[in-house]
């Protein structure tokens, strides 16, 4: 398999990187002690998702208190697109993060099936592990994913991971009489009603170093020899691409992965039978997930009002006045729907979070925002 590893090598590229962060220069005059490592936050933007990534970044950088690394992979017709509207952001926030914009890549060799797979370069976040191999760990999220609580929180989670786990993920669904693989999939699944990978911690450096067990073989395969021959195996049996075949993989290899409880990946599944996430119920959700489209349209209006408030929100403007108040207000509005009876979980972390972002001086933050 290593002509495959060096062939994915070749093919990758990126073509911007920016450290504008002062604590990203090593100037030998500088009194300052060496920060600590950024958190590495990974996402993948196709097709009409421009608008929808820029807002999941805001929602990240907005409350992260550590420095974020960001590792955007986009077509390419959406690069000068990402780094204009980056580089407009006020300075006081561009200095919490620094990004890379990658080209969507894949094995020459199979490139073609694997961008088809489900959605467009939705995959691409099974070859992290094989593109990133300076990256230690990251959190990999999907475009419609919004956080209402500090990365850092979901970051934590990786000092908790025991020696034989290497990736985190929330269960696909918390009721098992309305849940999806457990009554319909046609393959191997993790746990009782497996698992979603929008919200996705992977400690890389072990997911390069393990032998995954299988069905295809009496001995453990490394990750890059694992995947073609398991999209070969079940791609006639698979309905959710990429996932799929991550559930796949932890069903036979259950050890190596850390549940973590669904408030960290809510979902309209959550609330459009009545609410179903107890961990949400106690503390408040902590990363909302818009999937099917539910940001862009009318069918989850309490999902669309935060994505919205997130979205117009201008950086520096008070976080109370210009985007909570206005959020409970249009939330209120939304009641006649079981997932906006639950309006009080969407509000209840996101305010405090809001409640301790440092603004910054008078005048500092009224550049225009995406």
């Amino acid at each position: 398999m290593k002509p495959f590893v060096k062939t994915m090598t070749l093919d990758i590229h990126f073509l911007y990187h920016h450290s504008d962060s002062p604590s990203s220069h090593s100037g030998g005059g500088s009194v300052q002690s060496r920060p600590e490592p950024p958190m590495h936050l990974a996402v993948v933007a196709c097709g009409e998702r421009l608008e929808e990534t820029l807002t999941m970044i805001k929602s990240a950088v907005l409350f992260s208190i550590k420095h974020l690394q960001l590792h955007i992979f986009a077509e390419d017709q959406l690069h000068t697109s990402f780094m204009e509207a980056l580089e407009s952001w006020p300075s006081f926030i561009r200095s919490r993060f620094n990004y890379t914009v990658y080209s969507i890549s894949f094995p020459s060799e199979n490139a073609a099936e694997w961008k088809k797979l489900f959605k467009p370069c939705a995959s691409q976040r099974l070859f992290l592990p094989l593109i990133l191999k300076d990256v230690d760990s990251i959190v990999y999220v999907d475009s419609d994913i919004l956080f209402l609580q500090p990365v850092d929180r979901l970051w934590a989670f990786l000092s908790q991971f025991n020696s034989s786990q290497l990736a985190a993920m929330a269960p696909e669904h918390e009721e098992p009489r309305i849940a999806w693989y457990n009554r319909f999939a046609r393959h191997p699944f993790y746990g009782r009603t497996g698992i979603n990978s929008g919200v996705m911690l992977m400690n890389m450096t072990r997911m390069r170093n393990m032998y995954f067990q299988n069905d295809m073989t009496s001995v453990g395969l490394r990750w890059e020899e694992l995947l073609m021959p398991l999209l070969q195996k079940y791609k006639l049996n698979i309905t959710w691409g990429d996932q799929d075949l991550l559930n796949i993989i932890f069903h036979h290899n259950p050890e190596c992965l850390l549940e973590f409880p669904c408030q960290w990946n809510y979902r309209p599944d959550h609330c459009i039978y009545g609410s179903n996430c107890a961990s949400a119920e106690d503390d408040g959700i902590n990363i909302l997930h818009g999937n099917r489209g539910v940001y862009h349209d009318h069918k989850q209006p309490a999902f669309r009002a935060v994505y919205e408030a997130i979205r117009k929100y201008s950086f520096g403007a008070d976080p109370v006045t210009s985007l909570l108040d206005p959020l409970e207000k249009e939330l209120l509005k939304t009641t006649h729907t079981y997932c906006g009876k639950s309006h009080a979980l969407l509000t209840k972390r996101l305010a405090r979070s809001l409640a301790s972002i440092v603004r910054p001086h008078v005048d500092a933050g009224k550049t225009e925002s995406q």
